[in-house]
């Protein structure tokens, strides 16, 4: 076979040597069940596989402003990674997938707590470590429980015996690998598997399938009565591209194996093989009914199996001390790895997982948003808490009341001064309004500002809903003041109860219609033909003109009916200019409190609102599954 020498060799890979003469270090990956704590949710600052203390790339994510994408954020992702063609870690487009989950953890760590986007941040790293390392190589880890023959079938995969096979339990204690292909180094030491436990196949074998590309791990029993054994196959099976399961008869069915592992596994069958060794052991059919109710048990689990051409796991019969089936599965495994399309699969399947585990976090249960009927019920609540319809109706009754003294009867104007003095002179000093009348008034303002939040909320998952209830309370600081002064700055009523002026202005004079100074005119015109008519009888009665009582009576008749008809007919005429006139005055209040309400409340939910739908395009890019409530 052919050595190829990539940037990956670190060291001199010989068959059946103790050791490599020359390897690099390594940290120590997460592990499966206990994930660590992501470097990119620690300081989301830093694109995924760059450390924090390394300067920070052009175009790195951040929380940034709503709606920035992370254009070119990973575009270096394969800068050490073989060009595109068969050795190519993309695969269905698995680079704009994790763009999109790097965007929604960078959008999401604000209002998310560190466990809830711990997952996902793993995902981030470990694809980030995969795929800057070789895309030829595929590592496959051969794991099983304690007896099930899985060193036996590794080393009747090697060719050679590698890994130690007996009786005694367990019987590997440390994982250990076989590379078919120079260039592993990286991979193996992302494994943490050391020098000493580095093999290679022995030469010459199996030529038809030369598995160019495979590195195979023999784990430890993932049911050794040693916990740092379980503990090492968890944090290998985290990382490695594919796993081939090996099962036996007596132990198939074996509740941990599937409830610790397969069923957890389900959404990564297509780098999956499940081989049923030791098949030699049972007599007749008795192998075929095993492995029918093997992939019952697997079907249970979710595993889709990959059968007519369909992706999902392989499942083999096989007796690795005979050797019978094991051709077949070198067949599968060349296959497999000749496509040099696991490690993009596998890492596929992570990002899957993580977006499921992710879904009650971003996918909304039904029709999101703030309705025009909420919007409009709060416009409602803080006009009535500014007090828009009392503002109307005092600035109608200022427009009626100035219609009455332009062209009201001179007397009984008077007379209304007059009674206007003596009340005034009489009344008591003002007293302050009652401090609750001022507090109910900001109770409205609160409960308006609760009711548009629960309403902008309703439907959002728990956190994203939270988030908008808090924007809509943050933005209700200080609002029931700045409603205060638009009332007051209105002229009308405020919050605490008082008045001042008119609705359309602190002391502003209502405006007039064109027909005032006629109907004024008509109103002098009487008063005159009642003082000439008066004039004109005091004029007899001194004897200073002759005796007529019909005209100057007639005169001051005409001027006595005629000025309140003319009264009457404008207060008739005013009442809908003046009706009019509220209610401009109160649409004006009402609208300056509806823009106030909307720059202090709405605009910050709105903007809460828009990060949620950001987020959840970018969940929708990561799974590839429309979410409800769109």
């Amino acid at each position: 076979m052919t050595a190829v020498t990539d940037h990956d060799t670190e060291y001199s890979e010989q068959p059946h040597s103790g050791g490599p003469s020359k390897h690099s270090g390594f940290s120590k990956p997460s592990g499966l069940s206990g994930p660590s704590v992501s470097s990119e949710l620690a300081d989301p600052s830093v694109p995924s596989g760059q450390s924090a203390d390394s300067p920070p790339k052009a175009g790195a994510w951040d929380d940034g402003l709503i709606a920035r994408r992370a254009a070119g954020q990973s575009g270096d992702l394969l800068e050490t990674a073989p060009p595109a063609g068969p050795g190519t870690h993309d695969d269905g487009g698995l680079k704009e997938r994790l763009d999109a989950l790097r965007e929604l953890v960078g959008l999401s760590r604000t209002r998310l707590d560190g466990p809830t986007l711990a997952e996902a941040g793993r995902v981030l790293d470990e694809a980030a470590a995969r795929r800057r390392l070789s895309a030829r190589h595929t590592v496959v880890a051969v794991a099983g429980a304690t007896g099930s023959g899985k060193s036996t079938l590794f080393n009747a995969l090697a060719g050679v015996p590698l890994s130690e096979t007996g009786l005694r339990r367990p019987t590997t204690s440390a994982p250990i690998a076989c590379s078919w292909t120079d260039g592993a180094a990286g991979l193996l030491d992302r494994l943490g598997i050391p020098g000493r436990s580095r093999r290679r196949p022995l030469q010459g074998q199996h030529g038809d399938t030369p598995l160019d590309g495979l590195v195979l791990i023999d784990l430890p029993d993932h049911d050794s009565a040693a916990p740092a054994h379980r503990e090492q196959v968890d944090r290998v099976l985290a990382l490695v591209d594919a796993v081939i399961w090996v099962v036996d008869p007596e132990k198939y069915a074996d509740a941990m194996l599937h409830e610790r592992y397969l069923r957890p596994m389900a959404g990564h069958a297509e780098v999956m093989f499940v081989v049923l060794n030791q098949v030699d052991r049972l007599p007749g059919d008795a192998a075929e009914q095993v492995l029918d109710d093997l992939r019952r048990l697997l079907d249970e689990d979710g595993i889709a199996l990959g059968e007519h051409g369909e992706p999902g796991a392989t499942v083999l019969p096989l007796s690795a001390l005979t050797g019978d089936g094991v051709g077949d599965l070198r067949e599968a495994l060349d296959q497999f790895v000749g496509e040099r399309r696991a490690a993009a699969r596998r890492i596929g399947a992570d990002v899957d997982a993580a977006a499921h585990r992710l879904r009650p976090v971003y996918a909304a249960g039904r029709q999101t948003g703030l309705s025009e009927a909420a919007r409009e019920e709060f416009a409602d609540r803080l006009a009535e808490a500014v007090g828009a319809a009392a503002a109307g109706q005092a600035a109608e009754r200022a427009w009626a009341r100035g219609a009455n003294k332009a062209c009201g009867t001179p007397w009984l104007r008077l007379w209304r001064w007059y009674e206007a003095q003596r009340a005034a002179t009489a009344s008591a000093p003002a007293t302050v309004p009652p401090a609750d009348e001022e507090a109910t008034a900001r109770q409205r303002v609160e409960h308006a500002v609760r009711a548009v939040g629960d309403a902008a909320a309703s439907g959002l998952p728990t956190a994203w809903g939270q988030a908008v209830r808090e924007a809509a309370t943050r933005g209700a600081e200080g609002l029931p003041q700045a409603l205060d002064e638009l009332a007051v700055a209105a002229g009308g009523p405020d919050t605490g109860g008082r008045q001042s002026g008119t609705a359309s202005g602190s002391g502003a004079r209502p405006p007039r219609p064109g027909w005032w100074p006629v109907a004024v005119l008509a109103q002098v015109s009487m008063t005159v033909l009642q003082v000439l008519g008066g004039l004109w009888l005091l004029g007899q009665i001194i004897g200073i003109v002759s005796p007529n009582l019909g005209v100057p009576v007639l005169m001051m008749l005409t001027g006595i009916v005629g000025g309140p008809c003319v009264e009457w007919a404008c207060r008739f005429a005013a009442k809908g200019p003046a009706r009019r006139y509220g209610q401009d005055a109160e649409r004006r209040l009402r609208d300056a409190a509806a823009a106030c309400g909307r720059a202090r409340v709405l605009d910050p939910v709105a903007a809460e609102l828009l990060r949620y739908r950001e987020v959840r395009e970018q969940y929708v890019r990561v799974t590839g599954i429309s979410t409800t409530g769109r």
